[in-house]
């Protein structure tokens, strides 16, 4: 008997995420996708155009490297 309700209890746990998988609610994802606000091409290129651009390059690594390289004494 403990074998059997052992198994019973295997099964259960296997066909639980088996279950989960093959339910499919499609109402929610569709008002979802209706209430993302919509992108303005125009817009975005026109903020885009107002950002200035920089003088100098920008270097990531200009803390952790000299300016100028360090010549070898000879």
């Amino acid at each position: 008997m403990k074998r059997i309700s052992v198994a019973a209890v295997i099964l259960a746990l296997i066909a639980t995420p088996v279950l989960a998988q093959g339910r499919r609610g499609g109402g929610g994802q569709d008002k979802a996708a209706d209430t993302k606000p919509k992108v303005d091409e125009k817009a975005y290129k026109a903020a885009l155009e107002r950002i200035p651009e920089p003088k100098e390059k920008y270097d990531p690594w200009g803390i952790t490297k000299p300016a100028e390289p360090a010549k070898k004494p000879k």
